[in-house]
């Protein structure tokens, strides 16, 4: 599917046209927007715009790293946004051109749509190919917090256990949301190296004019690359004291069960002696052997229980 926007003085913000009506007039400005296109549609790249074979292949690829590349008549961006439900990354292209702009996704980009919204309500005084862009941009960083937000709450859930979570789901659970920081951060911080190349370049005057507004943005993906770094730093502080106690509770038990070994070992002792089928054993011939040896292995129990407790390993 192909969106055309398109500006001139005379006939206005223009949407839904054609390519032969973008060709038979003179625009002050356009945005093609390639959406998941089709393989025709995907030729056009080529047959229509005449972008450099690189940069088709490029968009051709799936998940190049986020990237700015210069040829004669265009330049060629390589963006990532995050898919919010599956936490995927997903590539967006962008050409631009002298008063153009092409991007080209293969899936529904949301931050593209919020950028069509707000061109709608802009004024066009101030709008070209470099507002566009940064609002694409813009839009999509700007979708990345509630996906930190999120895992962030997900992650002060499994600190605090508030569902009674045993151990083992509870570390489940926070392997998967350091799995989704890693996601993440593999998606912020190329893009931050993205945008500061694109601060320092000499290539786009256009940035330069609204070098502020691309500040802005590359502040916004610090931000979330210091949030992801501290969310990860908790994630693991999380994961060291749940192992600790859990290696804390086995020490417990251990020295519990090993305590009650020792009491049990002279009584086992003891009862090991007089199961002996000796026929010389003076104790098994008295009257009260039986009751004296229950009295000795009782007081011998009791005794050792005693002496544990004072040593503190029952507490």
């Amino acid at each position: 599917m192909i969106h055309v926007t398109a500006y001139s003085k005379t006939e206005g913000l223009r949407e839904g046209l054609s390519l032969d009506q973008l060709t038979a007039m003179d625009w002050d400005w356009y945005w093609v927007d390639f959406e998941s296109p089709a393989d025709d549609e995907v030729k056009l790249l080529d047959t229509y715009f005449n972008f450099h074979p690189l940069a088709i292949e490029d968009c051709l690829h799936n998940l190049q790293r986020p990237k700015l590349d210069y040829y004669d008549d265009h330049t060629f961006f390589v963006i990532h946004a995050v898919n919010q439900a599956e936490l995927l990354r997903e590539e967006i292209d962008i050409f631009m051109g002298k008063c153009s702009i092409v991007t080209f996704h293969k899936h529904p980009a949301p931050a593209l749509e919020t950028a069509r919204r707000i061109l709608k309500k802009s004024s066009m005084d101030e709008v070209d190919e470099f507002f566009i862009f940064y609002q694409i941009l813009d839009k999509v960083v700007d979708h990345y917090f509630p996906i930190m937000y999120k895992i962030e709450d997900h992650i002060n859930e499994i600190e605090d256990n508030t569902r009674n979570l045993s151990m083992e789901m509870l570390l489940d659970e926070l392997f998967d949301r350091r799995s989704e920081l890693l996601t993440l951060r593999q998606t912020v911080h190329p893009m931050r190296d993205l945008l500061y190349r694109i601060l320092n370049t000499h290539h786009l005057d256009g940035v330069r004019e609204r070098k502020e507004y691309f500040a802005d943005i590359h502040d916004h993906l610090i931000k979330v690359a210091d949030m992801i770094a501290s969310n990860r730093e908790m994630t693991q502080d999380i994961r060291d004291s749940y192992l600790s106690l859990n290696s804390h509770q086995t020490n417990r038990t251990m020295q519990i069960l090993t305590v009650i070994s020792v009491i049990f070992m002279p009584l086992t002792f003891i009862v090991g002696i007089y199961g002996m089928n000796f026929q010389n054993m003076p104790e098994l011939k008295t009257d009260y052997g039986y009751f004296v040896v229950w009295v000795v292995m009782i007081a011998i129990a009791f005794g050792m229980y005693r002496w544990f407790k004072n040593k503190g390993w029952f507490d």
